[in-house]
């Protein structure tokens, strides 16, 4: 496929892709949108002008909302069909090519808009599904020579968390307080976290409102999954480490979680898929799963200071997830917990077997330890005032890329 757009060929937003956002455009109205380099299109005027008319099960204007819920609502025929529509549309020798009419109201340059929260969440849940990150941690605050619990390789290890306070990339986190038990205290302080700290995850999207009652297995949870976006839990260890033990994460947590604005649908990303780990001891039946379910996204994280430059401070990839998303699914609904249109499930923090691939500040000075040192000299054990941390994802493969561009935060002192 070629596309009448030009873009580089590092872009994230190639013909091969065609994510699904939401926008603000030129500050006066707000639409669903797709983006081809960097061009945002609205899809409500395109759908106003007749171009999605083909379309079985499309038959109304879902495109004029602020999220994405009732469009992907709609299940993957009609998704899955709008998209390959748009591929077809974009194409060097469509009928849109010429059109110039359409091409000036519909396409827009990047800083023409601003991009919103893709969907309402009504749910979220994350899991902890990194071994590598997994027994990182238990060596750190366990007992190194037994660091993953005895339940981690039976089960996709999760927690049900806070859907109010994730955000789209760009949006302010401040820095939270709360209590904290310093080692050389014998009772709690209470004041502003001092080891504030990103964790590199990913998280998908389900399409389907279920029953209680009624389970997704793993061969039905990819026509559930619409799509997948970057996502940065950022966490507290200070808080988290004192008030964890025994009911798991809180106040550490539920302050901030940051997503890309543009949802990447399974189906881009279906050239890049690969082999899971070898799991063993073999899963329970209903955790078993055919076919390869992971996919090879390579993922970066960059630290800026205010008015200084990025730091590239961890490489990673998807693929190392112990537990994919189908397992992840069932085993969430297999008690018969129901799910939501637009519910958010992250993977928690990805980390492969290098240092530079850890995927969190904790790992990658060893609990402050090791201070990383960035490009202008400066050092961080944690994240500091006034830093932005910036998360990147892309599948690149025989000359196609898919990427999800950027999750960006920025770090405000407290209030």
């Amino acid at each position: 496929m070629r596309s009448f757009v030009n873009y580089p060929e590092n872009s994230d937003f190639s013909i091969h892709n065609i994510p699904f956002g939401v926008a603000v455009f030129n500050k006066e109205y707000i639409a669903c949108c797709t983006r081809i380099g960097d061009l945002v299109i609205d899809l409500a005027t395109l759908y106003d002008y007749g171009f999605f008319d083909e379309i079985e099960g499309l038959n109304d204007n879902v495109f004029e909302a602020y999220t994405l819920n009732e469009f992907i609502e709609l299940g993957k025929p009609v998704t899955n069909a709008v998209r390959l529509k748009i591929q077809e549309l974009l194409d060097e020798n469509s009928k849109l090519a010429n059109d110039e009419k359409t091409i000036e109201e519909c396409f827009y340059e990047l800083d023409q808009v601003k991009m919103m929260m893709p969907v309402h969440v009504p749910n979220y849940t994350d899991f902890y599904s990194s071994i590598e990150h997994a027994t990182n941690v238990g060596k750190m605050f366990r007992d190194p020579a037994n660091a993953l619990l005895p339940n981690w390789k039976h089960l996709p290890v999760g927690y049900h968390g806070r859907a109010s306070s994730i955000v789209v990339s760009g949006t302010e986190i401040i820095r939270p307080k709360g209590q904290t038990k310093p080692a050389d205290l014998d009772s709690p302080i209470f004041g502003p976290s001092k080891q504030l700290d990103f964790e590199l995850e990913m998280a998908f999207i389900v399409n389907k409102n279920t029953e209680m009652g009624e389970s997704i297995s793993t061969a039905e949870a990819e026509e559930v999954i619409f799509g997948m976006v970057l996502f940065n839990d950022w966490s507290a260890r200070d808080i988290q480490s004192w008030e964890y033990v025994p009911l798991g994460p809180f106040l550490g947590k539920n302050f901030g979680s940051s997503i890309s604005p543009w949802v990447v649908t399974l189906e881009a990303l279906n050239p890049f898929r690969t082999e899971s780990p070898k799991q063993e001891p073999e899963v329970l039946d209903y955790l078993k799963f055919s076919g390869d379910k992971n996919f090879d996204i390579n993922l970066e994280v960059y630290i800026q200071p205010e008015n200084g430059t990025e730091s590239l401070i961890s490489q990673s990839n998807y693929k190392f997830m112990y537990w994919n998303m189908t397992q992840q699914l069932a085993h969430h609904t297999i008690n018969g917990c129901n799910v939501e249109v637009g519910d958010m499930y992250a993977s928690g923090t990805i980390s492969g077997e290098n240092p530079n691939s850890f995927g969190s500040m904790l790992e990658l000075t060893w609990r402050g330890q090791n201070p990383l040192k960035l490009n202008d000299g400066q050092e961080r054990k944690f994240i500091e005032d006034h830093d932005t941390i910036i998360m990147r994802g892309f599948a690149e493969k025989d000359g196609i890329r898919v990427g999800f561009g950027e999750v960006s935060g920025k770090i405000l002192p407290p209030n």
